[in-house]
């Protein structure tokens, strides 16, 4: 039977930032440090370690200068910034990989971040050049790809446009999110077959929560339509506070154990990722249950 599956998928790891930033306390810095370099240690190599958003709407963020001084070497430490004064912050930092984000929704981007999906992109434009001509590596994020908590179902069309806007204005790669979990593979082969048809050159990223399990199905589906990136969550840490419903994402340990069984190279070592999952738990207000985790000892 023929999948047309790809050989190697990268993971990139979102559970120091989407992972951590709904977590109703703070989590001590000290055990963030030491979660990103397990994390790492476990052969993840990119990764979302923070973000600069303000520290009096997410708290959970205030020490992101902090964090990106102890980024691991050898991997891409990825920090998101909502706005000017979130890049500004950035750039007084030796961070060199930056998200932005949209959504796709106009009533969820003026709910997040104020403003309305057009007049966001507007802001970010400039923003964009900046970085690129200072040699960052840029990602966008492109949330309510699917569904809006708020305007239902979004057209494929209308997510199109706006990582075709992404794509026009310069950056490196579109992390295409699933924000509140309501996709399904029907769905998610639609949508990526479509993007790389129409956008083949940047890298495509599948981003999906794990709000009606149907999270893995989707990654199988997006597999099939040429994706070869998902952004995952160790443990299945994260959700976002600007978007009613939206669970966890989907648990980086149980996205790996499927393609190392299906044949696909992802260099992660479960075994030491679940090592780093051991130290974020205690700190972790909500049980970590993901199925592979309940598999004491499984290394495959």
């Amino acid at each position: 039977m023929s999948l047309n599956l790809p050989t190697k998928v990268t993971i990139i790891e979102v559970g120091p930032r989407d992972g951590l930033q709904n977590e109703q306390s703070f989590v001590d810095t000290e055990v963030k440090k030491n979660f990103i370099r397990q994390l790492a240690a476990s052969g993840i190599k990119e990764m979302e370690i923070t973000s600069f958003v303000s520290p009096k709407w997410v708290p959970q963020m205030s020490d992101a200068a902090e964090i990106v001084q102890a980024a691991p070497a050898g991997a891409r430490s990825i920090v998101l910034a909502p706005n000017r004064r979130g890049v500004d912050r950035v750039l007084d930092t030796a961070s060199k990989a930056v998200a932005l984000f949209v959504g796709v929704s106009n009533t969820f981007n003026k709910k997040n971040i104020n403003k309305p999906t057009k007049e966001s992109m507007k802001e970010l434009r400039p923003i964009i050049s900046e970085l690129k001509k200072k040699d960052f590596f840029v990602r966008a994020c492109i949330s309510t790809a699917f569904y809006c908590p708020y305007e239902g179902r979004i057209p494929e069309a209308d997510t199109l446009s706006l990582c075709r806007e992404f794509v026009e204005a310069g950056v490196d790669e579109l992390s295409v999110a699933d924000t509140i979990g309501m996709a399904v593979p029907t769905e998610s082969f639609s949508l990526f077959s479509l993007i790389k048809k129409e956008l083949p050159e940047p890298m495509v990223t599948a981003h999906f929560h794990d709000t009606r399990r149907t999270a893995l199905a989707n990654i199988f589906a997006a597999l099939q339509a040429g994706i070869d990136r998902f952004d995952t969550s160790a443990g299945g840490l994260g959700g976002c506070p600007f978007a009613p419903g939206a669970s966890g994402n989907v648990a980086t340990e149980d996205v790996v154990y499927m393609l190392h069984r299906m044949g696909i190279e992802t260099g992660i070592d479960l075994n030491k990722l679940r090592e780093a999952i051991d130290t974020i738990a205690p700190a972790i207000s909500r049980p970590i249950d993901t199925g592979y985790y309940q598999l004491t000892g499984n290394s495959d």
